[in-house]
């Protein structure tokens, strides 16, 4: 098992042994974009955006020209670089890049429904930032239909299912198409409550988006002009439920839509203290959806101090964000095209030393398992002389057992005896003579001529008072003959085999093994060494 692992081992680091992910049946240009994709998961996780798009981007460009090479790759690249691409705030390319994925994923019906339903939401995504309102209702709706059928379904207790329904009631809300939103708020409830019965649907995580289907409501009724219907659903929402972030800044969005602004800033106050950083990075992200809500809830409460305080934080902030941007970007351009001049040396080298290195690992491997099966055979043979060691002692006491046994019974009066076991006394006499078992003739007729029997006479005391055949007590005593010569001679095992009366090689092999546990020559062997 272990040499198993060792094989599988040495082929795991004959494949590995240049980059990641190589493969034989891999063009080069397909293990180059898997390369530069890993490359941009590294930096993806690591928060450098700009070099993790760029290392995107490089593999996308590669799939690009051949997607149906690996389909299902050409779509991550793409959804990754695309979405890249979005957070950086460049909609309109995000979107192009992953509307024509999607219609190259639409091509083929096999396509990864997972996969699908994430380029459809990415798509719809753009499209509703880019306010093509039409356009993302009927992606979210192919994307709904993507996710249900990667799920098995609807209200198969999924939760994905969950939030795909909270999308498309939020973009009707949005166009205000009151029926439409009302429609997907009634789904979001059916798929949360089918949801809330699967095993292993965490009870806390169910509450959050039970209260977070009760702010949507919320809104939706504040939108409508019901405010006071809206209030009542606002106000049923446990206050001690508030306590994760998206329910808080929810709260505290819909507080300032419903005008009651110092609930609002409380709510912001209520953020701030159990889920801001202690470190903040003043960007104009945080500028526009941090700092302008908490404003103007503060400022309308007629928190006026606190109002101008945050204002003197957003204006002080606003130099600060340029700065940090213009030296991010700096610092990130500058990484980028030092490691593009990198990248062209190392692959250079690469190129050069692939081989040596190919040929050293796979040299180093082969020793190894060279040395591997020699310590291997040099171990076992110390295990089977120890056995075999503690096996020929285990044999002369049983064999010294069993003639001191002899000795009792020939020992006792002939008239204490019955006539099966005075028969067997007479037979065990007749077998001291090796005469007469060397002889390949010798069988259970033999036996019984040569004590003055009937041959039923022989066999009925060898099975009361041994247990036995005759066979099998003849050829007991061959195979104790041949150990005999083993031990104390040097002659050829063929010829032993001759001298204790059996014809057939293999057969006594066979009789040996099973008598001794061993083979003639390893029990020779640990004769000599006894």
């Amino acid at each position: 098992m272990k040499l198993k692992l060792l094989i599988i081992c040495a082929v795991m680091l004959l494949a590995g042994c240049t980059e990641s992910h190589k493969s034989d049946d891999k063009p080069e240009w397909v293990q180059q974009a898997i390369r530069d994709y890993n490359q941009g998961i590294e930096y993806d996780m690591s928060g450098q955006m700009r070099l993790a798009e760029m290392y995107y981007r490089k593999a996308y460009m590669a799939m690009k020209e051949e997607p149906e090479a690996r389909l299902g790759f050409y779509g991550e690249t793409g959804f990754r670089y695309s979405f890249l691409m979005f957070i950086r705030g460049d909609k309109e390319g995000a979107l192009a890049v992953a509307s024509e994925v999607l219609a190259e994923a639409e091509k083929h019906p096999d396509f990864p429904p997972a996969q699908m339903s994430e380029l459809l939401y990415e798509v719809a995504l753009c499209e509703k930032q880019l306010k093509q309102f039409d356009a993302a209702k009927e992606t979210y709706l192919k994307a709904y239909e993507a996710r249900a059928k990667e799920v098995g379904g609807e209200n198969k207790g999924n939760l994905n299912m969950v939030l795909m329904c909270d999308c498309l009631f939020d973009l009707y809300l949005t166009t205000l198409e009151f029926d439409e939103a009302e429609h997907w708020l009634r789904r979001s409830a059916e798929e949360l409550a089918a949801w809330e019965q699967v095993d292993d649907a965490e009870a806390h995580l169910v509450q959050e988006y039970w209260d977070i289907y009760a702010l949507n409501r919320a809104g939706m009724l504040l939108k409508q002009g019901r405010k006071r219907e809206a209030d009542a659903v606002f106000d049923s929402i446990p206050d001690r439920h508030l306590v994760t972030p998206q329910c808080v800044v929810t709260a505290a969005e819909y507080l300032t839509s419903s005008g009651r602004y110092a609930e609002a800033a409380d709510m912001y106050i209520r953020y701030d203290t159990v889920f801001a950083p202690d470190t903040i990075h003043i960007t104009f992200d945080y500028l526009k959806g941090d700092l302008a809500p908490r404003y103007k809830a503060n400022r309308q409460a007629g928190r006026v101090d606190v109002a101008l305080a945050l204002a003197d934080s957003a204006f002080n902030g606003i130099d600060t964000a340029l700065a940090r941007q213009k030296r991010n970007d700096a610092a990130e351009l500058a990484v980028v095209y030092q490691t593009h001049e990198k990248e062209l040396a190392l692959e250079e080298s690469r190129q050069q030393t692939r081989l040596f290195r190919v040929l050293f690992l796979a040299a180093t491997i082969i020793i190894i398992l060279i040395v591997w099966i020699l310590v291997r055979i040099h171990r076992y043979n110390i295990m089977l002389t120890e056995k075999n060691r503690l096996l020929y002692e285990q044999i002369q006491q049983r064999e010294q057992a069993e003639a001191e046994e002899r000795e009792r019974q020939q020992a006792q009066p002939v008239e204490s005896l019955g006539q099966s076991q005075q028969l067997y006394r007479r037979l065990c006499l007749l077998m001291e003579d090796p005469a007469v078992y060397t002889d390949a003739a010798c069988n259970h007729e033999t036996l019984a001529r040569l004590v003055g029997t009937n041959y039923h006479y022989v066999y009925d005391a060898l099975n009361e008072c041994a247990n036995t055949t005759p066979a099998d007590f003849i050829n007991h005593y061959r195979i104790r003959h041949a150990a005999m010569l083993l031990a104390t001679t040097d002659d050829p095992v063929g010829l032993i085999v001759e001298q204790c009366g059996i014809t057939n090689r293999s057969t006594f092999a066979r009789l040996f093994r099973d008598h001794y546990s061993m083979s003639p020559t390893e029990y020779r062997r640990a004769a000599k060494e006894k």
